[in-house]
């Protein structure tokens, strides 16, 4: 099915007399007739829900609907995007191991890998989305197990070239994850061009209405763990946990990812998205296909006019023509980027502060890719545990001004921006 049709049937059809919409299971276990049938739901010798923490019915349908518009095998739901992006990683890498990331990721992820995920002995090297090949190449060490990276960075806007990274990630036996939250898979569908597992934070445009936060784990099914088992001992070893199973063998390339960070993280870790919160999910992404193109197009318009205007430093903003990123938005994203414009305001900090006061129509808000239009200083929200040099490396200097648009008239929008321009 196309995009637009999955969007609205997927990943849930009632049988005959059964609920037209997502039923939301709100219960955090489920009944059996004998020990032995649950037995093998512990076992995983049978599907089936026995405790919510590790699957949910409602959870598991909105997750196939993910799983399919990313053209996946399998996927999972976690309780917000940070959780989806540790998990991801977690479930590769272990102390003494090693990961290699894009530098202009967004803050929070870059603080949980570059000092969090320190604190468990997973060390990270970062490199530019621009780096050379020799750069790249030299990153990696021999007990490199992932690759990480955004397909629009948060919020620099920077544009993964993601076949390059993949094919790099691949040469040294290790899959690419992409988080794909700005894009969508209406945008960009990183598997196509090479990407192994993708992340979302389902809080942003895929709810698309500011109510529930959550993320996405999805696997495409494609990485041979096993032709690498020396790297990858959790996935091709057995778990004592689980009677020894050795997941790569038992569920293959399509579900060992998954199974894994099912059975072993979310069990152990416990970052399940509500049933509640996926039904609301559900229903933002039945109308992901219409919104997207809207954000869009807003973004375009708005970016449009920043560039042109005198108290504007510099716009970020990959559609927009002369843009550093245009032509690589133009092979991954030729439909459209996403909503979000970053620009610098010259002036710096007192400028943006100036400017974000003056607004309307815009909210300051630490949210992003909403119905509603909102923006922020980064510098002194999202990412102010880092120092200058790293906001530098991120390209995230001072005076930037990242603005989401929603779905509200692009001329409005563009009014509210003159006027608070004007007021700087």
């Amino acid at each position: 099915m196309k995009p637009e049709t999955i969007c609205i049937q997927g990943g849930y059809t009632p049988g005959n007399g059964e609920p037209r919409q997502l039923p939301i299971i709100q219960s955090t276990t489920f009944r059996y007739e004998t020990s032995e049938d649950m037995g093998k739901l512990f076992d995983l010798e049978a599907s089936g829900y026995f405790y919510s923490r590790l699957q949910n019915p409602t959870n598991d349908a909105v997750a196939a609907k993910i799983c399919a518009l990313e053209g996946g095998t399998a996927a999972m739901l976690t309780s917000s995007g940070q959780a989806a992006n540790f998990f991801a990683l977690f479930n590769l890498c272990s102390c003494g191991d090693h990961i290699v990331a894009s530098s202009s990721i967004y803050g929070g992820t870059f603080n949980l890998i570059q000092t969090t995920m320190a604190k468990m002995g997973i060390r990270a090297t970062f490199v530019s989305p621009d780096c050379t090949d020799e750069e790249l190449e030299a990153a990696f060490r021999e007990n490199t197990k992932a690759v990480f990276g955004e397909t629009i960075a948060n919020p620099a806007l920077t544009v993964l070239d993601i076949e390059r990274f993949a094919v790099a990630a691949h040469a040294h036996g290790v899959p690419l994850i992409v988080d794909n939250t700005f894009a969508t898979p209406i945008n960009c569908r990183p598997f196509e061009w090479g990407a192994d597992i993708v992340t979302h934070s389902t809080t942003k445009y895929m709810d698309g209405h500011g109510v529930a936060v959550g993320g996405a784990i999805v696997d495409s099914g494609r990485f041979d763990w096993m032709a690498h088992a020396e790297k990858f001992p959790g996935l091709c070893t057995p778990d004592e946990s689980y009677h020894g199973i050795v997941y790569a063998e038992k569920f293959g390339r399509e579900g060992a990812f998954i199974t894994k960070c099912t059975s072993q993280l979310m069990r152990d870790l416990g970052s399940i998205q509500s049933p509640q919160n996926a039904f609301y999910l559900n229903l933002g992404l039945e109308s992901l296909h219409v919104r997207m193109p809207r954000h869009c197009e807003n973004g375009l318009a708005v970016a449009s006019f920043l560039a042109k205007r005198e108290k504007v430093a510099h716009v970020s903003y990959p559609s927009l023509p002369g843009d550093k990123y245009y032509d690589r938005a133009q092979k991954y994203l030729p439909n459209g980027s996403c909503g979000v414009v970053s620009f610098e305001l010259k002036g710096g900090r007192a400028a943006a502060e100036a400017f974000m006061k003056a607004l309307k129509v815009a909210a300051i808000e630490t949210h992003v890719a909403d119905a509603r239009t909102c923006c922020l200083n980064p510098a002194t929200s999202t990412h102010r545990q880092m120092t200058d040099e790293q906001l530098a490396a991120a390209g995230v200097p001072a005076g930037l001004v990242r603005i989401s648009c929603g779905l509200e008239s692009a001329e409005d929008l563009v009014e509210d921006i003159r006027q608070a321009l004007d007021a700087i």
